[in-house]
């Protein structure tokens, strides 16, 4: 991808816009404040145990969802009508991928 002369021109023309220098300039200069930068470390750490119990509660939400391994095959089966239901499948079984065109990664 970094071979790529597009993404090559794509970079080059977002490393010259003004803004884009102005932000690199700020961040560079708010670094250097080591109590800015250990409020940054405290908001990234807040946020990433945020998102981790985020990730937990979502998780146990599907396991919760899960029929039991010993249940009965009627559980099952009422398990997985509702669950057809719920997602009505499209016509032409396509994935919800948009297209992207093939990028070189060497």
């Amino acid at each position: 991808m970094m071979n790529d002369p597009a993404f090559q021109a794509q970079m080059k023309k977002m490393t010259e816009n003004p803004l884009f220098q102005e932000h690199m300039k700020k961040s560079q200069e708010m670094l250097k404040d080591p109590k800015k930068v250990k409020e940054l470390e405290e908001k990234m750490q807040q946020k990433l145990k945020e998102g981790t119990e985020l990730l937990e509660k979502a998780k146990k939400m599907q396991d919760d969802k899960k029929p039991a391994a010993e249940g009965d095959d009627k559980e099952k089966e009422a398990v997985e009508e509702t669950n057809n239901e719920e997602a009505p499948k499209k016509e032409n079984d396509e994935d919800d991928m948009p297209d992207i065109p093939t990028l070189s990664l060497n």
